[in-house]
């Protein structure tokens, strides 16, 4: 273990992928309901204000997808801008 980082951190991130790649909806609820108790664990040992207010709105998120069943909805402003058209794209 590494000192100075928190291990929950990437326990919730490899939840949070388990559900992503779940093969049912069980499964999936399962996942997002651990992933969303991981991030609780990670706002609990957060000495930073700004990282633990992520952290519990993460575990928020994850409880939501875990009630509703859908996937997480992208928070990057740039993710949602469309692709440009392949034909104005210069390919070598």
């Amino acid at each position: 273990m590494s000192f100075g980082r928190n291990p929950h951190v990437a326990k919730a991130e490899a939840e949070e992928l388990k559900a992503a790649t779940a093969k049912d909806a069980k499964a999936m609820e399962l996942a997002w309901r651990e992933a969303a108790r991981q991030w609780e664990r990670a706002a609990d040992r957060e000495k930073d204000g700004k990282r633990r207010t992520e952290y519990a709105a993460k575990a928020e998120a994850a409880r939501a997808n875990a009630d509703g069943g859908e996937a997480p909805a992208d928070t990057d402003e740039s993710a949602s801008e469309p692709a440009p058209p392949v034909d104005k794209l210069l390919v070598n």
